[in-house]
């Protein structure tokens, strides 16, 4: 139930930059691909990495192994700031009828 919360208040979005925290590929960063807000997944970029053998088709004619990235609970990543250089907690701030969103150490706006 708290993946759905994160997701409806918007706290990760697409091409937002994520630190994994917990896994095989922790510390890794990535952007993120996809959010699945109902299940509470996501999809980051070079983590979670899975091979994958298909059959050949009009695509693939030889068939054979490809590589996918796999979806990873969203409670496992946190949006990465530049400028404190470490995975952070997202606030929000209202400015001109304009929610942002900020970086709960600096208050940078992600």
């Amino acid at each position: 139930m708290k993946a759905m919360v994160d997701a409806k208040n918007k706290k990760l979005k697409k091409n937002d930059t994520v630190i994994v925290l917990t896994g095989k590929d922790r510390g890794r960063r990535g952007k993120v691909l996809f959010i699945d807000a109902m299940k509470g997944r996501v999809v980051v970029e070079g983590v979670n990495k899975k091979k994958k053998f298909v059959r050949p088709n009009q695509e693939n004619p030889k068939g054979g192994m490809i590589t996918l990235e796999y979806p990873i609970n969203i409670s496992n990543v946190m949006i990465f700031c530049d400028k404190c250089k470490k995975g952070v907690r997202v606030g929000f701030e209202v400015k001109d009828d304009k929610k942002l969103r900020l970086c709960r150490r600096c208050s940078k706006e992600i």
